[in-house]
Order: structure tokens, then C-alpha cells, then sequence
């Protein structure tokens, strides 16, 4: 046995955990992209479907239904929509909004949705909340 450099066997030993390892690690950091990629999506859904709330409390009675558009063009579903443009928004964004009547006569139930796609299909965030007017 030599002292000053390694056997056959051992290196043949490190090359074997060598092949079980890099993959194990290459499919962690992708997996690791996959979750950034969600959570940012995520929260630009919230931040638009809080924008969408906003717009929703600010505008003052509300009448019932559904509106609907997206983030290319500035529209609060509730007046003229402005164009802007879909940089400067949120592209591949879109939003529906349901306002329903309660038991009480002054209280709404708002529920927004917001839908984009991404590698694995459609995605929704829906909110629900109570708006008083």
C-alpha cells in the first residue's frame, strides 16, 4: 500500500458518491428556481389584488356584480379605463371581481381573483373580504 496517494478502490468510492450526489444537488437547485418563480408571482397577485380592494373601497357604493379585465390596460371596472402600457403594468396578469349582496344592507362581500399562467398551466389567487359602504 502506497502512503502518499489513494487506491484504486477509493478513488472509484468518491467518483461513485460523486455520481449520486451532483444530480441530487442539480435537481435541489432547480426545484429552488421552480419555488422563487412562484413566490414572485405570488406576491405581484397580491399586490394586485390588493390595488384591486383599494380601488374597490375608494370608488364608494359599488352595484352588484362581475367585472373583469386585465393588467395591460388601467381600468378599475368601475369608470373609463385608461391606457398604459404593459410594461409599465403587470403583463399576463388578469382580474375578476365579484361584489355580493349581504344580510346586512351596507356591507358587500368582495371576492377578487387574480389568474396568470406560468410553466405548469393557469394560476389563481383568490381573496374574499367585507367592504362596508
Amino acid at each position: 500500500m502506497n502512503s502518499r496517494g489513494f487506491t484504486l478502490m477509493e478513488v472509484i468510492v468518491t467518483l461513485g458518491i460523486l455520481a449520486i450526489a451532483l444530480p441530487v444537488l442539480l435537481g435541489l437547485r432547480n426545484w429552488d428556481v421552480g419555488l422563487h418563480a412562484r413566490a414572485r408571482h405570488l406576491a405581484q397577485a397580491t399586490r394586485l389584488a390588493q390595488e384591486k380592494l383599494l380601488e374597490t373601497q375608494l370608488a364608494g357604493p359599488v352595484p352588484l356584480g362581475v367585472t373583469s379585465g386585465d393588467f395591460g390596460t388601467y381600468s378599475s371596472g368601475l369608470g373609463v379605463p385608461q391606457s398604459v402600457t404593459a410594461q409599465q403594468r403587470a403583463p399576463g396578469y388578469s382580474w375578476t371581481r365579484t361584489i355580493s349582496a349581504t344580510s346586512f344592507s351596507t356591507l358587500r362581500e368582495v371576492r377578487i381573483e387574480i389568474r396568470w399562467q406560468d410553466k405548469t398551466g393557469e394560476d389563481v389567487l383568490d381573496v374574499n373580504t367585507y367592504v362596508l359602504f
